[in-house]
């Protein structure tokens, strides 16, 4: 029976079947990395040191993502679909081989910055891919398919590091992304034509505003290596300085980051990208999980791994209980929300640095779900209100800058959580007191982004939706 949009079958049978597969492994080997890594960092700064550098990891990766993600459309415009993926893949594959073979945490970190501009290009094409592979009817499920493989990720990423950490070869985790990016390359080469181009030309990136984001994420990471609070400060100050400059400057530019309202004090816009952003740092807190569940409560790189995505879990839990709800109830969920992933931190922050192991464990995991819940109850019906409230022939740049946006976020927050931890004696005094002292800062002090949200969601609220 022929209907108007396309189903599953078709979707996942034949060469549509193999190109389904190519672009979402494009999306799940970027995920898999972000988890995997995330569960052998301990593991890897006992190997190589650098523990002050270890949200770095994160921040770096992150920071070159956005950059990846803002010339995808130029390298799919100049190179089409096969090569501009076999590229990604290349780069990807240069970056893990780079953190595999890390003497030291800052040749570590060149890799992780050059992990991050391939998965970020990878994020991009595989989802820009989908209107230039499958006919229109197929669109809406291709995209939920790509999407859903953060939640494989969840599952593969812990246990893909995990059993490398506890064999004491954290350098094989990076290892086996090789043979995970070949065979992608396989399909890509053998399923995704030469010849397809993209129809459309893309509008021009703002690339010297995105630059001078990312060099606000390192005054802020810099200033997390120094002990003395006044240049933490001073690190901060000139982070604001140079965003709002940013800002300032987008407002009246031809080619924008945000839409037009989205900096008007009081607007729907402005509200939902604050709460995005705000609610995107309070989740930077899980790249430390593994290593406070490892250092203070003894536990083993899997389970610390399996513990740290219980976030993810949270919030895709949500997302599907807040999906599709009416008006009102919508409206209530955005208001709950950000304050039910408050509440989950500041439990976090009395949780973590009490006891050593033992029933301190699974008291930890309705916090650590709470956290990501509450993002999840709010999410999709923001984004949904951000595509409606944008300005008529914006709603491009709106959809595009809640990329940007959330992962200049979970730069800017990963840098934050570094100062923080450093400041309150991650790596001095260290060790298993260390640990403690920057667990309950750390969660503590982030809890205040959501709660941020809570306040700031009254816009959120006002927006048109659905």
């Amino acid at each position: 029976m022929t209907t108007a949009s396309g189903g599953w079958g078709e979707l996942l049978s034949g060469r549509n079947g193999l190109r389904s597969l190519a672009l979402a492994g494009g999306v799940a080997l970027h995920a898999i990395n972000v988890y995997m890594v995330t569960t052998i960092l301990p593991s890897a700064v006992r190997d190589i040191g650098g523990l002050a550098y270890y949200a770095w990891n994160m921040t770096l990766f992150v920071a070159a993502s956005i950059f990846g993600s803002a010339i995808t459309p130029r390298l799919l415009s100049g190179t089409g679909p096969r090569r501009a993926l076999s590229w990604a893949i290349a780069i990807f594959g240069l970056g893990s081989a780079a953190c595999a073979l890390a003497p030291s945490m800052p040749w570590m970190l060149v890799g992780r910055s050059v992990q991050g501009l391939g998965g970020g290009l990878l994020l991009g094409l595989s989802y820009s891919c989908v209107r230039l592979l499958f006919e229109e009817r197929l669109w809406s499920r291709a995209m939920v398919l790509v999407s859903s493989m953060w939640g494989v990720a969840t599952l593969a990423g812990p246990a893909i590091g995990g059993v490398f950490a506890e064999a004491g070869y954290w350098r094989g985790a990076f290892w086996s992304m090789l043979p995970l990016s070949a065979a992608l390359a396989g399909l890509v080469l053998t399923q995704i034509s030469a010849a397809q181009r993209s129809s459309t030309s893309p509008a021009a990136a703002p690339f010297g505003k995105i630059a001078l984001l990312v060099i606000t994420v390192m005054f802020v990471s810099l200033g997390s290596l120094s002990p003395s609070w006044q240049w933490n400060l001073a690190a901060i100050v000139a982070g604001v300085f140079i965003t709002v400059g940013i800002a300032r400057a987008d407002r009246h530019a031809a080619s924008r980051l945000l839409p037009q309202g989205s900096y008007e004090r009081g607007s729907a816009l402005a509200s939902l990208y604050a709460c995005i952003a705000l609610l995107s740092i309070g989740v930077c807190t899980e790249i430390y999980i593994p290593y406070f569940l490892q250092t203070i409560h003894k536990q083993s790189p899997l389970i610390a791994g399996y513990w740290m995505v219980l976030m993810s879990a949270g919030w895709t839990l949500g997302s599907f209980i807040s999906s599709g709800r009416r008006r009102p109830i919508a409206d209530r969920l955005i208001a709950v929300g950000p304050w039910v992933s408050a509440g989950g931190l500041v439990a976090l922050g009395f949780l973590m640095p009490a006891g050593s192991g033992g029933s301190i464990i699974w008291a930890m995991v309705p916090p650590l779900i709470l956290v990501g819940l509450g993002i999840g109850l709010c999410w999709p019906n923001m984004l949904t209100r951000v595509f409606k409230a944008a300005p008529q022939g914006q709603e491009n740049i709106a959809s595009a800058a809640i990329t940007t946006l959330q992962l200049y976020a979970i730069a800017v927050g990963s840098s934050m959580a570094g100062l923080v931890a450093n400041l309150a004696g991650l790596a001095d005094p260290g060790g298993e007191e260390g640990a403690r002292q920057a667990a309950y800062a750390l969660f503590l002090v982030f809890a205040l982004a959501p709660a941020a949200a809570g306040l700031m969601s009254g816009g959120a609220r006002c927006a048109s939706g659905a």
